[in-house]
């Protein structure tokens, strides 16, 4: 029996250094997100529907940037409703709030892509797994 937190088992054997990479890559395409509008949902997703059939590694982590990237959407479309439903006062709890988020979101991603890159799998520690 596992939990939401736990990697899956490994696809026999060692992770090879394209899929470590590649996997790397899947974490890190989502700091896109930073530039490009939604780049931070795209880079995972594009990663994840090109290598999902012929690299699991790359796919299983691909999936994870991606949960993990909606989730921090889906968040802060809340925070910024719960400022403009209390016309700019709640701001006083969520612009603090966004910023913590976003600064977990940029450990977590590199920390993530670190651990891809050393061919462990990676589970965020708040991740919504709507992509299965």
């Amino acid at each position: 029996m596992s939990d939401a937190f736990s990697p899956p088992p490994s696809p026999g054997g060692e992770v090879s250094a394209d899929q470590r990479q590649m996997a790397l890559f899947s974490h890190l395409s989502s700091l896109s997100g930073l530039i490009i509008p939604l780049g931070n949902i795209l880079g995972p997703l594009i990663l994840w529907l090109v290598k999902k059939d012929t690299m699991p590694f790359v796919e299983d982590q691909a999936k994870e940037a991606l949960n993990f990237n909606i989730t921090l959407a889906i968040i802060g479309i809340v925070l910024t409703i719960i400022t403009v439903v209390t016309f700019g006062i709640g701001a006083v709890l969520t612009v603090p709030l966004g910023i913590l988020l976003g600064i977990a979101w940029l450990v977590l991603t590199i920390m993530a892509g670190l651990k891809a890159n050393e061919g462990q799998y990676y589970r965020y520690p708040f991740a919504l797994r709507l992509i299965k």
